[in-house]
């Protein structure tokens, strides 16, 4: 046998155990925790040396004006999924929204999830919820407080404040249940690497304000200026399309439309998002009627 043919034997067993190696975060929960703690030093030091200012101080007193107010159902039947771990996220919910509920963002300032809310520990009170890792659902400490930023930036979304980032989920995991807003809207988070972040880039200071009861979670984004134009979400080209190799995917075009308050002219519709997400449940449970040749 060759020198040149061994080499080259050698070479593909080096590649082939290079790509069954694993990474460090996959060596159990410890290693996933201090992959986790590395992340977000990386990103606190990034947010430092860019000199970012995050909103800190909290008034209680309602500013005149909402800007946008809505509420979410906080208990849903999932399909396949625990209906403990939806009542465990009501009480992270809890925890969280007095961390964030009456922060005030200035002009300039942003608004970052994480350094809001903190991590999400036992310690602190948090219980095991529904967690999303890699397209699959799995129960973890915390697990739920993407609804509290999916409420947040679900207000966003109908104001002139911009959205410094975002983490869409990239596969549809569950079918529709009594769904009000359009599919991909939410955000996903996870402490630190993946925030939730905006900017009060108007010069008026906003004021966040959310909370519970026992059915939903309210929130709110008031100013003591009202707001000029009006801000609409609209979904298009809903539908379910199959591909090549059999595979279901969810599509829909999500549009913003900003109209003037005193005029009712439209300013301007803007595409938000193009939805093309890999349906990662039960094929039977989607709509016939929303299916596309």
């Amino acid at each position: 046998m060759s020198k040149k043919y061994i080499t080259s034997i050698e070479r593909k067993g080096e590649i082939n155990m290079k790509k069954k190696r694993k990474l460090f975060c996959e060596y159990g929960p410890i290693a996933y925790q201090i992959s986790l703690f590395k992340e977000a030093k990386k990103k606190d030091l990034k947010d430092f040396k860019a000199g970012r200012k995050f909103a800190k101080k909290k008034n209680k007193e309602n500013f005149e004006y909402i800007w946008k107010g809505d509420a979410k159902v906080l208990l849903r039947k999932l399909h396949g999924v625990d209906m403990q771990l939806q009542k465990n996220k009501v009480v992270n919910l809890g925890l969280a929204s007095k961390k964030i509920d009456g922060i005030v963002v200035n002009p300039g300032e942003e608004f970052s999830f994480w350094n809001l809310v903190g991590s999400a520990t036992k310690r602190k009170g948090y219980l095991e919820g529904l967690t999303i890792r890699n397209s699959q659902t799995k129960k973890g400490v915390g697990g739920g407080l993407c609804q509290m930023a999916n409420m947040v930036h679900w207000l966003v979304l109908h104001t002139p404040l911009t959205v410094t980032e975002l983490h869409h989920h990239t596969d549809a995991l569950f079918p529709d249940v009594k769904r009000r807003v359009p599919f991909g809207t939410g955000t996903s988070v996870c402490y630190k690497a993946l925030d939730y972040r905006f900017k009060n880039t108007t010069n008026t200071p906003i004021q966040i304000r959310v909370w519970l009861d026992d059915t939903f979670l309210y929130g709110e984004i008031r100013s003591n200026e009202p707001l000029k134009q009006k801000y609409k979400i609209v979904e298009e080209d809903n539908h379910y399309a199959k591909d090549e190799d059999g595979i279901f995917y969810r599509n829909s075009k999500v549009y913003r439309i900003i109209t003037d308050k005193d005029t009712n002219e439209e300013i301007k519709k803007e595409l938000i998002l193009d939805n093309h997400s890999k349906v990662m449940y039960d094929y039977d449970l989607i709509p016939k009627e929303e299916i596309r040749a």
